[in-house]
């Protein structure tokens, strides 16, 4: 029997030593495994709100583990020193029992009080902190209002004006990519149209809920430009978990240039505002090739490894017209534009559509992402968009109402590569 209690004792013990190894590893040495900073990481804070919840996350830590160190210490030392040393132990009379020490216990619960009061004093002041801007920086804060649909995030500057198709001003509006500048705290007002949704940006704030018929509101700053990952955070359907956005941080005077050019209608690329040089080029969207060995899976949600690299850079690049433009086949696919219904959901100011179901697409071509934030704006990308977009965004009302009719299933139209190709011409020319 001893023996047998034995043989047991250092089982545990060495799978105990496996299972603390094991987690050590991942904790430490593993990052790549767990990602533990990437792109949505909160252990990189680039912003203050980001860094006070940061900070709060630690003190809880620290409290937290203490706690452990010193219970297990004492575990541990009961366990050995007055653990049974011979069979004659195992067989003893339990000694005398104790009926509790009131000094001892009147101590834990004054150092749990405290310990408390250690994570409720930073826990209190942060609150107070993240809840508005504070006093002194709301004279140079701005506002931004981010309203949730299923499955996107329309962006909207309300002290920032523009002309409307319709006639008129109303305020800048654009959609999954939002472009703050930096250094300078931004208000945003949390709206949705349909579920409750959650704004949420990893390294800049989070996460606070947008709830149907009621108002509410985060701010964020970030500190330095920089290119940031956001997400919904609260289940909203089917394609709860790809519903995704952008923020944008550019110096102040870059941001002022982006404001200036987004409150401009639509571009018009025309065989005159192409070089000659570019003339040259032709793309060729009509067949998708196989993904070449290291590059992305045409099927897959990854960005390519360059955009990974640099995804500022790469916003700053698809702010420039595309080389190779071709004005006719543009022509073609703004005609197509038309003729396929996508005007009555989206907008394009200075041509045509006054929808506003889906995304405002006056300035998509120079977005780094399309389809809320799910694949990288390339022609490639967006031609597979365009053809299925039921496969990348299940649920999503292009396909389903726009695509296909939702009471009977049938197909309202059909687009074969060619006009896709048109299509995307004329959506990447829209800088």
């Amino acid at each position: 029997m001893t023996r047998t209690r034995f043989v047991s004792r250092s089982l545990s013990r060495w799978s105990a030593l496996a299972l603390a190894s094991t987690t050590l590893a991942l904790l430490t040495g593993c990052e790549k495994i767990l990602n533990l900073k990437g792109p949505q990481s909160t252990m990189v804070a680039d912003g203050p709100v980001a860094r006070a919840q940061w900070d709060l996350f630690m003190v809880t830590v620290y409290v937290t583990m203490f706690i452990f160190v010193i219970v297990g210490a004492v575990l541990a030392y009961a366990q050995i020193k007055f653990r049974a040393k011979s069979d004659a132990d195992e067989h003893a009379e339990p000694p005398p029992q104790g009926h509790g020490n009131p000094f001892v216990e009147i101590a834990l619960i004054g150092a749990s009080v405290a310990l408390l009061v250690i994570i409720a004093i930073p826990t209190l002041k942060n609150i107070w902190y993240t809840h508005d801007i504070p006093e002194a920086e709301k004279a140079n804060a701005m506002e931004i209002n981010a309203t949730g649909y299923q499955w996107w995030f329309r962006f909207e500057y309300p002290n920032d004006k523009m002309a409307l198709p319709t006639g008129g001003e109303g305020p800048l509006v654009t959609g999954n990519e939002v472009v703050i500048p930096a250094g300078v705290p931004v208000r945003i007002n949390l709206r949705t149209v349909d579920v409750i949704h959650s704004f949420w940006v990893p390294k800049l704030a989070g996460k606070v809920d947008m709830i149907p018929n009621r108002g509410n509101f985060l701010w964020l700053k970030a500190e330095k430009p920089g290119y940031f990952y956001g997400q919904c955070a609260e289940y909203c359907g089917a394609s709860h978990a790809i519903m995704r956005f952008r923020v944008i941080a550019l110096s102040p005077s870059d941001y002022v240039k982006w404001l200036d050019h987004q409150k401009s209608p639509a571009r018009n690329a025309t065989a005159a505002a192409i070089r000659a040089e570019d003339e040259k080029i032709r793309v060729q969207f009509a067949s998708l090739p196989a993904p070449a060995a290291g590059s992305v899976d045409s099927r897959t949600l990854a960005a390519s490894g360059n955009f990974d690299a640099d995804p500022l850079a790469a916003w700053k690049h698809k702010q420039s017209p595309n080389a190779g433009e071709n004005a006719a086949l543009i022509a073609q696919g703004r005609k197509l534009f038309q003729e396929k219904t996508c005007i009555s959901c989206h907008t394009v100011r200075g041509h045509e559509g006054i929808g506003i179901t889906g995304p405002d697409l006056t300035h998509v071509g120079s977005r780094t992402t399309i389809a809320a934030g799910v694949l990288e704006n390339t022609p490639e990308r967006m031609h597979q968009w365009i053809k299925d977009p039921e496969y990348f965004k299940p649920g999503n009302k292009m396909f389903n109402g726009g695509y296909v009719d939702v009471t009977n299933g049938k197909r309202l139209f059909e687009l074969n590569d060619k006009e896709i190709d048109a299509l995307v011409a004329y959506l990447q020319s829209l800088k």
